[in-house]
C-alpha cells in the first residue's frame, strides 16, 4: 500500500501517522520527492481502515499494489534511484561505463587495462576474482589474491572495483575491499546469499537470471533491499532463448519495461549477451538508445590469450573508439557520462 501526502503535510503530522502504522505491525518506507511524501507499507495491510486514512486531512491519496514487489517498486518511490560509487553516479541521467577483463589474470594485466578503460573514460574496473563457470576444468578464477590485484589497480588508477561474489563466506572480505559487489546470472535466485548480501553497505549489481522474468528479477532485488541495502543496479546480459547464433540474446525491451516496474537503475551487459566482441558495439550503442543507465563490458590487453572470455572482450583501441560513440549519443539524448 501507498499512501501519499499533501504538499502542506506537516513532519509532525507525518510521523504520527508512520507512528500508526508502525504501531499495526507494518514497516513504513519513507520517500521525500520534490512536492510530496511517500510511505511505502509493507506487511499485512488487509487490517488497515482506508476510510480513515483517505479521511485524514494530510494525505492526498492512497493506493494499494498488487505487485509482489514493495520496496523496488516505482509505486513506493516514483523518481529514480541514483547509486553513487565514489565519484561516478549510475541512473537520474547519470550514465556510467564499468570496464575490464572477465577475469584478473596478472597484476601486470589487471593494472594495464584499469589504465586504459580509465583513460577511454570508464568510471569503474571490473574484473573477476572468483569464476562461476559452467565446466568443473575451466579457469576459476585466481580467488582472494585476484582481489588484492584489484585492489593495487584501484589504488593506481583511483577506479571502483567491480567483482563478483558467489559464496556467503566471503561476504565481510567483499564488505571490506570491493566497492560494488556483482551478483551473477546463476546466484540470482540464490536467496540465502542475497539475504547476506543486503545486510552489507556496498552496493550490488544484480544480473538477471538465464531464463527469468522482469517479476522475478525485480524480486531478486527485493530481497536484498528488504535486509536494508537499497543500492541495487539492475543489470540485463541476455536471456537464453532459441537462437544459438549469439551466446544468450539481449533483450532491449527490458530496459524501458523495468524502468517503468521500478526506480532502481538498469544497466546492460553486451559483452554476455553477444559472446562475440564485434557485436558488442551495436549492442552498446541499443542498450545506450534505449534509456540504459549504463554499461559492463569486457576489455582485454589481449584476447586472444585471454583465459576466460576471450572471444567477446573487446581490445582497449576498440573500446576507446566505442566510448566516443556512446559520448555523441549520450549528448543527443540530454545524459552525462560519469566519471
Amino acid at each position: 500500500m501507498v499512501v501519499v501526502m499533501k504538499p502542506t503535510a506537516r513532519q509532525a503530522d507525518i510521523e504520527k501517522l508512520v507512528k500508526e502504522f508502525e504501531g499495526q505491525g507494518l514497516q513504513v518506507g519513507i520517500t521525500n520527492g520534490v512536492d510530496c511524501t511517500i510511505l511505502g507499507l509493507v506487511g499485512d495491510t488487509t487490517a488497515v481502515d482506508l476510510n480513515k486514512i483517505t479521511t485524514n486531512e494530510q494525505v492526498e491519496r492512497v493506493m494499494r499494489v498488487s505487485e509482489p514487489y514493495k520496496r523496488a517498486n516505482r509505486k513506493f518511490h516514483p523518481e529514480d534511484t541514483v547509486v553513487k560509487v565514489g565519484s561516478a553516479a549510475i541512473g537520474g541521467g547519470s550514465f556510467s561505463v564499468i570496464a575490464g577483463p572477465c577475469s584478473v589474470e596478472s597484476k601486470d594485466q589487471i593494472t594495464a587495462v584499469a589504465r586504459d578503460v580509465k583513460a577511454s573514460g570508464a568510471a569503474m574496473l571490473r574484473g573477476g576474482a572468483f569464476k562461476p563457470r559452467t565446466s568443473p576444468y575451466s579457469f576459476q578464477g585466481m580467488g582472494t589474491p585476484g582481489l588484492d590485484l584489484l585492489l593495487e589497480a584501484k589504488a593506481e588508477t583511483g577506479l571502483p572495483i567491480v567483482t563478483e561474489l558467489m559464496s556467503e563466506k566471503y561476504c565481510q572480505l567483499f564488505e571490506d575491499k570491493v566497492d560494488v559487489i556483482q551478483i551473477g546470472a546463476r546466484n540470482m535466485q540464490n536467496f540465502d546469499l542475497l539475504k547476506e548480501v543486503g545486510k552489507l553497505s556496498k552496493p550490488v549489481l544484480l544480473k538477471r537470471g538465464l531464463s527469468n522474468s522482469y517479476e522475478e528479477w525485480i524480486m531478486s532485488a527485493e530481497y536484498i533491499m528488504s535486509e536494508g541495502n537499497e543500492n541495487v543496479i539492475l543489470c540485463e546480459r541476455g536471456v537464453r532463448t532459441f537462437e544459438t547464433f549469439t551466446r544468450n540474446t539481449l533483450d532491449v525491451s527490458a530496459i524501458p519495461a523495468v524502468k517503468r516496474m521500478s526506480h532502481l537503475p538498469v544497466i546492460v551487459d553486451p559483452s554476455h549477451a553477444a559472446g562475440m566482441y564485434w557485436m558488442v558495439e551495436p549492442l552498446a550503442l541499443a542498450a545506450v538508445a534505449a534509456g540504459a543507465d549504463g554499461l559492463i563490458i569486457e576489455v582485454h590487453n589481449d584476447p586472444q590469450n585471454a583465459k576466460c572470455d576471450g572471444q567477446q572482450s573487446l581490445t582497449p583501441e576498440k573500446f576507446d573508439a566505442l566510448m566516443a560513440k556512446i559520448r555523441a549519443l549520450l549528448e543527443l539524448t540530454g545524459r552525462t557520462l560519469a566519471q
